[in-house]
């Protein structure tokens, strides 16, 4: 269950539960604004890297931690998410996209946030990865599903891209690998 606003976001009043007729459910109200408030949330994505001439897939390591995740990064404010995307593997890997296709999304709550998934092709395996990597490797598909950090939203995506079915991680506790 994910935690409702409290406060009022514009005047830091105590929100209360108010029926809205038109969602059909109870909403956060604000008596002070006279304004229903609707849930804030963050937007990530996440990018399976696929470099289409070798079939390879690029997993990398990130803030000291030991496993294999996915390139993931959060999107800016008026962004698109597929330009977060093309965005994202330049910052992280120096890699020029040539497509992108989406998966899947999921909601992860520790971090309050909305994960899309995507698919990104890139030119070659020519990685430039700047300091928010720790490392990187290339994988075959299978060997990808071997490495990647077990338990996580990244398995979960990675496992659903490649089989067709989606099991997500228990959020409660499950590794933060994206």
């Amino acid at each position: 269950m994910v935690p409702q606003m409290l406060h009022c976001m514009q005047c830091g009043e105590k929100l209360e539960m108010r029926y809205l007729p038109s969602e059909g459910k109870n909403v956060p109200y604000c008596g002070a604004c006279g304004d229903f408030r609707f849930p804030v949330f963050n937007t990530a994505v996440s990018m399976i890297v696929m470099c289409p001439a070798t079939g390879r897939i690029a997993l990398i390591r990130q803030y000291g931690r030991p496993g294999f995740i996915l390139v993931a990064g959060y999107v800016d404010r008026g962004e698109d998410a597929e330009h977060a995307v093309v965005r994202e593997v330049r910052e992280e890997m120096g890699l020029h996209v040539t497509g992108t296709h989406f998966n899947h999304s999921h909601f992860f709550a520790p971090s309050n946030t909305l994960m899309l998934n995507f698919t990104a092709q890139v030119e070659n395996e020519e990685v430039h990865a700047n300091t928010e990597v720790d490392s990187y490797a290339w994988f075959s598909p299978e060997q990808a599903r071997e490495q990647i950090l077990g338990g996580s939203l990244a398995q979960a995506f990675l496992e659903g891209a490649l089989t067709g079915r989606y099991r997500w991680p228990e959020d409660k506790g499950a590794p933060h690998g994206t």
